[in-house]
């Protein structure tokens, strides 16, 4: 129960990486609030863990506000924010991905960063506490060809992290990172262009433990960096990754 009595907000929590994360919350003790903009699975996650669900378009400011007045009309206080709601683009040389799928990803990837910040922040240095996490990616370090803006969407989150935790220590909130290496998500054959034998192959081959990454690995890191055991670290990116960026 590391997270016992704390209250916590995920974004794109309704499926993979944070429906991992806000299932590991809740376990731990947390009041979880599932944030997606996919009412419909935001809604199945909650059921299953005993969370309330909220819907939330993180590249739109308006609904980012209206989702941090919701939550804070519901729990009286913001403990942990995990910015997890991310997306990408389709393999391509990086010159023919056309302009609004560089927008969109850079949008929900990178600026809602910004919006969450603008939405939360105020509320934990009121409070002279509270962890962010920011879900980045092993991509932000060692990048794939043919993803390019997605990769400098997450070397964008990564740079923001750290930037953050500089600038919110003297306020007691703690903000970091996790890296995912690929994994099983909806997300996965976007990366892969299509899914075949084939390519899982050639993408386990560059994970030294040989294996994808799970929504279970991400909740047991995102557990211990948002809990008071890690108390001491800010602004560390930790690649949850399998060997992948060694």
């Amino acid at each position: 129960m590391r997270l016992h009595a704390k209250t916590a907000i995920v974004t794109g929590a309704g499926s993979g990486f944070g429906a991992g994360i806000a299932r590991k919350f809740a376990a731990e003790g947390a009041r979880v609030c599932v944030a997606d903009i996919n009412e419909d699975a935001a809604r199945a996650i909650a059921q299953e863990i005993d969370a309330i669900e909220m819907p939330v378009d993180v590249s739109q400011s308006a609904s980012v506000r209206a989702l941090a007045h919701a939550a804070l009309e519901a729990f009286g206080r913001i403990d942990i924010l995990v910015n997890n709601a991310g997306i990408t683009h389709l393999p391509g040389a990086m010159e023919a991905i056309e302009e609004d799928e560089f927008d969109r990803v850079l949008a929900v990837n990178a600026k809602s960063v910004y919006l969450t910040a603008r939405a939360f922040v105020p509320v934990m240095k009121a409070a002279g506490t509270g962890a962010i996490l920011n879900v980045s990616s092993t991509a932000a370090i060692s990048p794939r060809p043919n993803l390019s803006w997605y990769n400098a969407s997450k070397g964008w989150v990564l740079t923001a992290t750290k930037s953050m935790a500089v600038e919110l220590a003297p306020h007691g909130v703690r903000v970091n990172a996790i890296l995912p290496v690929a994994g099983e998500t909806p997300l996965l054959q976007s990366f892969m262009g299509q899914d075949t034998p084939e390519i899982r192959a050639k993408f386990l081959a560059t994970i030294p433990l040989g294996r994808f990454s799970t929504p279970e690995d991400m909740g047991n890191a995102a557990a211990f960096l948002c809990s008071d055991e890690a108390s001491m670290i800010t602004g560390v990116g930790l690649e949850v990754d399998g060997g992948r960026c060694i």
